[in-house]
């Protein structure tokens, strides 16, 4: 109510300025009018020739930062260092970088293309290590009830990315932008975490729930490889695949997001790992996973996977999911022994 009321208060002050210049102007000589209309005119196109290609250099950032996140000597005792890398992504790409994917036509991030599919590839993998979290690893077993904030936190996470502050396709009131939901869910993942310090909460470090996450995470790189070859066959030839930058970038995000988990992972199974002598096969997994979360070509290049001259990013990206998700199940076959 009170955001609807502040809009009103911003719309009745712009029609007052409005008034006062349209006033202002028909006071004035006809001669001199012509000549202030056109200086304003012509300020008015320079300001938008400016502002929005400006304003999209400025906003750009693709963060893909592998070094990034908390240490594990930065938490106490029992804390997971996995849910702590999670809750700084939430705040570095919403508090820090700026969430662009629901960003209104006014602002010039709203023609960005890139970055969108990004930061909305990364939270679909923080969204989808989410389900594991509150079925499998924060629970004592799975006939013990889920943990609230972990269930909030999977929750919020499944929110659209691309919703502002008011959308007339769901309500004509304000509604919840995708950056509060996310910011919501950080919330509840720091609260979880201090449970866990506290003791009043659980982060089952079991093999089973390591082999269990690690499926899920197969899984879904499985999915996005077949995104990318359905991307390549119907892209493949184009001269300017406009879609092709768009499945790039959001796997991109995606294998970003899925390589700080597991990189995290690691250090909070490090007892499982190193009993089942695991360590250089997950190393060998994380760098594929370091490799397709690090492509950045300046253009993305959707040719044929064979060409000379236009070779396909698309397919080279695909090598190494395709990698990882080997090196993935080369692990949980060692954890099914």
């Amino acid at each position: 109510m009170q955001l609807a009321q502040g809009i009103r208060q911003v719309g009745a002050k712009l029609r007052r300025m409005i008034g006062r210049l349209g006033r202002w102007l028909a006071d004035l000589d006809p001669d001199v009018a012509l000549k202030w209309s056109k200086r304003l005119g012509i300020v008015a196109v320079v300001f938008l020739v400016l502002y929005y290609p400006l304003g999209m250099i400025v906003m750009h950032r693709i963060d893909d930062d592998l070094t990034f996140g908390p240490s594990a000597v930065d938490l106490t005792a029992d804390q997971s260092l996995t849910v702590s890398v999670v809750s700084a992504l939430i705040d570095r790409e919403v508090n820090q970088n700026g969430w662009v994917a629901n960003d209104p036509f006014f602002l010039p991030s709203a023609l960005l293309d890139n970055m969108p599919n990004y930061q909305m590839g990364m939270v679909g993998a923080l969204a989808r290590f989410s389900f594991e979290l509150t079925d499998q690893i924060g629970r004592l077993r799975g006939s013990s009830q889920t943990d609230p904030d972990l269930q909030d936190a999977s929750g919020l996470l499944q929110y659209s990315g691309t919703r502002w502050i008011w959308d007339p396709a769901v309500s004509l009131m304000p509604t919840a932008s995708s950056e509060a939901q996310y910011l919501k869910a950080r919330k509840a993942l720091n609260a979880y975490n201090d449970r866990l310090a506290r003791g009043e909460a659980f982060f089952e470090r079991r093999s089973d729930n390591l082999l269990a996450t690690l499926d899920r995470i197969a899984l879904d790189i499985g999915s996005s490889s077949a995104a990318l070859d359905d991307r390549i066959e119907k892209g493949a030839g184009q001269l300017i695949d406009t879609q092709g930058d768009d499945v790039f970038y959001g796997i991109k995000g995606q294998m970003y997001g899925y390589y700080m988990i597991l990189r995290a992972l690691k250090s909070d199974f490090e007892p499982v790992i190193n009993d089942r002598d695991l360590n250089q096969v997950y190393d060998q997994m994380l760098d594929s996973v370091a490799q397709a979360a690090s492509l950045q070509p300046w253009v993305v290049v959707n040719g044929a996977p064979d060409s000379q001259f236009m070779p396909s990013h698309l397919a080279s990206q695909g090598f190494f999911l395709l990698r990882a998700r080997t090196q993935l199940r080369e692990i949980t076959n060692i954890l099914l022994k």
